[in-house]
C-alpha cells in the first residue's frame, strides 16, 4: 500500500513538471559570426609649415571684366566692319570704350591707396591703369573712324577731342585724332607743321612714345 502511494506521489509530481516543460517556447540560437577586426589605417595629417598659404588669384579672362574681355570686343568690331555691319561695330566699339576705361579707373584708384605703402603694388597697379588707359584710346579713335565711315561727324568730334586730351598731341595716337579733325575740317591748321619748303598736305609724325 505504501508502495503504491509513493508510485501515485512521483507520477503525481513529474506531470505538472512535463506541462509546465511543454509550455516553454524555444528559442532557437543563431550562431553569431565574429566581428571582423576595424582597419587601422594610419591617416597622415599635414606637414605643418610657418609660411602663410598662398591663395591663386582668379582668371578673369572669360569675363568682360578684363583686358581680354574688352580684346575680345575689339575683334568683334574689327569683324563687325569687315562685313560693313558699322551699327553693330559702333555698339561692340562703345561696349570695349566702357570696359577700358573702367579698368583704368580702378586700377587708378586701387595705386592710389597702396602709395605710401607697398610701392611695389602701387607701381604696379599704375602700370596697368595706363596699360587699359591706352587700349581705352585706341577704342575710341576705332569708334571715331567707324562715325566717320556712318557719316555721323558729330559722333566722331567730341570723342577725337577726348583722345588729344587724353594722350596729349605729340603722341602718335593723339596726332592721328587731330589729323581726323583737320580732315573732317572742325580744325584748319594742320599739326604737326609742314616743313618749309615741303609742300604739301601734312603728315602726323610717328612718335616713338606709345
Amino acid at each position: 500500500m505504501v508502495s503504491r502511494s509513493v508510485r501515485l506521489f512521483s507520477l503525481t509530481s513529474v506531470v505538472p513538471l512535463v506541462a509546465g516543460f511543454s509550455a516553454l517556447t524555444v528559442v532557437p540560437v543563431r550562431a553569431q559570426l565574429p566581428t571582423p577586426p576595424a582597419l587601422d589605417i594610419p591617416v597622415q595629417a599635414p606637414p605643418a609649415s610657418n609660411e602663410p598659404e598662398i591663395v591663386r588669384p582668379m582668371m578673369l579672362d572669360g569675363t568682360l571684366m578684363s583686358p581680354q574681355g574688352g580684346q575680345r570686343l575689339m575683334d568683334e568690331a574689327k569683324q563687325a566692319v569687315g562685313m560693313q555691319n558699322y551699327q553693330l561695330a559702333a555698339t561692340k566699339l562703345l561696349e570695349a570704350r566702357q570696359v577700358f576705361n573702367q579698368l583704368s579707373n580702378t586700377y587708378q584708384e586701387l595705386a592710389g591707396s597702396f602709395t605710401g605703402l607697398d610701392n611695389r603694388i602701387s607701381d604696379s597697379l599704375r602700370k596697368k591703369a595706363l596699360e587699359t588707359a591706352q587700349m581705352r584710346d585706341d577704342a575710341t579713335y576705332q569708334l571715331a573712324l567707324v562715325h566717320r565711315a556712318q557719316n555721323k561727324p558729330e559722333l566722331a568730334v567730341p570723342l577725337l577731342v577726348q583722345i588729344i586730351r587724353s594722350q596729349q598731341p605729340t603722341r602718335d595716337l593723339g596726332q592721328k585724332a587731330y589729323q581726323q579733325l583737320f580732315e573732317l575740317g572742325f580744325v584748319d591748321s594742320p599739326f604737326p607743321r609742314p616743313r618749309a619748303g615741303s609742300g604739301g598736305s601734312a603728315t602726323p609724325e610717328t612718335s616713338s612714345q606709345k
